[in-house]
């Protein structure tokens, strides 16, 4: 039996690149990032293109790393613009582990990378008493 495919064609090819703004127009734009260990230590980097240090704040407090960074439009006369204003930010779980004492951050070519040592002691699991109600 033949497998019949069809490829959809737009017939407007910037559509798919449209409706893909739309969420961007309504809610605050993401931070991407991405993260993974790296010998003993925790590494988030995160896309923050055409910013200033100056314009990023990392604060990590409670076993949370929060980034957050803010674009502000320059008054220009547009005819086009796909460039996010605004407020960024991104929150993630440390894991278990982090030491929040040893954390290093550095941005470079838009590229924010953080990272966090894991040599912190964890807390043994202990099992608990439970005694019978009287």
């Amino acid at each position: 039996m033949a497998t019949l495919t069809r490829k959809q064609k737009f017939q407007f090819p910037e559509m798919p690149d449209w409706f893909e703004t739309i969420p961007g127009k309504f809610t605050m734009p993401a931070v991407r990032i991405e993260d993974y260990m790296e010998d003993d230590r925790y590494v988030m980097r995160a896309e923050l293109p055409g910013m200033s240090p100056e314009d990023i704040d990392v604060v990590i407090s409670d076993g949370v790393l929060t980034v957050r960074a803010e674009r502000i439009e320059r008054e220009v006369d547009k005819n086009h613009s796909e460039i996010r204003y605004g407020e960024l930010s991104r929150s993630l779980t440390l894991p278990s582990g982090a030491d929040e004492d040893d954390v290093k951050a550095d941005y470079t070519n838009g590229l924010l990378t953080v990272s966090v040592g894991l040599g912190a002691e964890k807390p043994e699991a202990r099992h608990v008493e439970i005694r019978h109600g009287t």
